[in-house]
């Protein structure tokens, strides 16, 4: 079946998130096909950095050196006070080679369209697309790919990409929403923040008790199994030990969620997937790798299960209990920039470490991570300190060989 599938479909693509710049850029260092970012506006992630016109303008400059695509988000649901302030955000996009623009509002689509004639069209997952008519119709408005709804079994997936005349991409790993596509108005009723407007509070995630209308000040706690119960708040989804089942149901793009996530994360989920597909793709027998799920396990998440791909998730769908928040077992401690000389190594410090600690490298590939005590440390000015504090550079003795944008990393029960 491997081996019929190998011929029968082409390599997805893997498209990973990019909050800002540097995350951009680690994205394409660790095996990604193409990036998706937003503007300073009109974006659902108005928490993330973002990217002003000149940083987007780089953007597309670092990625097309390198053969990558880069994907623009509008995807917010546009009210009439948006549109004049698009039209003229569009224009000045227009003057940038952006690979595609990332929609949900079918007016919004329609200003790309004439603001940037010949502009590529993706339909985001917020337009849940849930069939091949759906599909087919995006496609007669010029979309040339649509992110499916999340809501999609594998075989529902296989059927709009063997049947629709549109390319499909789909989620294969990241937080999931509780509302139908992300389609929710929870945070606009409970924090008057726009959820399609880009400013969720996540209020699916918070903790909640039960009160009684005559009891005004007495709170109950909603528990299950002697536990206290977040009954809205999703685990996040993973497909890594399913990668066959994805090929064969033939999307053309897998997508990473995570465009508020760290560069630790976009890195080393992006160094997952890459590798899978390309063992699968490769030229020896594809075999699942258990390493694989342990790395997904050294990012911060709400536990894995597989969404909607193999059925309802039902239960399993749910964080519940003290487990209802993030489980992270490790912290991103570092980024390794450019070499001093040719023992010393920058590293741009994200948590603090110190003289004496076992911290572990992780390089673009498996085979090049290696764990390292720290003997020595330098600040700025060459001189010898015990400790590297965040939010600076500091300069190591690397035992093994590294590259710029390798990453160290810590367990977090180990300091």
């Amino acid at each position: 079946m491997i081996e019929q599938t190998k011929k029968k479909y082409r390599k997805p693509e893997l498209v990973s998130p990019a909050g800002s710049l540097d995350k951009l850029k680690t994205a394409i260092e660790y095996g990604a096909d193409a990036v998706y970012a937003g503007g300073k506006d009109f974006n659902l992630r108005n928490s993330a950095a973002n990217f002003s016109l000149d940083e987007i303008g780089s953007a597309v400059e670092y990625v097309h050196e390198r053969g990558k695509k880069l994907y623009i988000t509008l995807n917010i649901f546009a009210h009439n006070c948006h549109i004049n302030k698009a039209e003229q955000y569009m224009k000045e996009l227009g003057e940038h080679d952006v690979d595609a623009f990332i929609v949900s509002d079918p007016g919004v689509m329609s200003l790309v369209k004439e603001i940037i004639p010949g502009a590529n069209i993706h339909i985001s997952t917020q337009a849940n697309c849930t069939n091949t008519k759906a599909a087919d119709f995006w496609y007669s408005q010029g979309a040339k790919r649509v992110v499916l709804a999340r809501e999609l079994s594998l075989n529902e997936v296989a059927d709009v990409s063997n049947n629709s005349q549109c390319a499909t991409e789909v989620f294969v790993q990241g937080a999931m929403c509780l509302s139908y596509s992300g389609r929710c108005y929870l945070s606009s009723y409970m924090a008057n923040r726009g959820a399609n407007l880009g400013d969720c509070a996540q209020s699916c995630r918070w903790k909640y008790s039960l009160v009684e209308e005559e009891r005004p000040n007495e709170y109950y706690p909603i528990v299950e199994d002697g536990e206290f119960a977040s009954v809205m708040s999703s685990r996040d989804l993973c497909m890594i030990q399913h990668i066959p089942e994805l090929i064969s149901a033939g999307a053309d793009a897998w997508k990473i969620e995570g465009r508020m996530k760290s560069q630790y994360y976009v890195a080393t989920v992006t160094r997952v997937y890459r590798e899978a597909i390309d063992m699968f793709f490769g030229d020896r027998t594809y075999e699942y790798q258990d390493r694989w799920l342990e790395e997904l396990g050294k990012i911060s998440n709400r536990g894995y299960n597989t969404g909607f791909f193999l059925g309802s998730p039902g239960l399993d769908g749910q964080r519940v209990g003290e487990e209802s928040g993030y489980t992270q077992d490790y912290k991103f401690v570092g980024l390794i920039g450019k070499p001093k000389d040719e023992k010393l190594i920058e590293v741009v410090v994200k948590n603090s470490f110190s003289v004496g600690e076992n911290i572990e490298v992780m390089g673009r590939n498996s085979c090049q991570d290696f764990v390292q005590n720290i003997k020595e440390i330098y600040n700025k000015h060459m001189e010898p300190v015990q400790k590297a504090n965040p939010g600076q550079s500091f300069f190591i003795i690397p035992e093994k060989p590294v590259e710029e944008y390798f990453i160290l990393r810590r367990k977090v029960d180990s300091h």
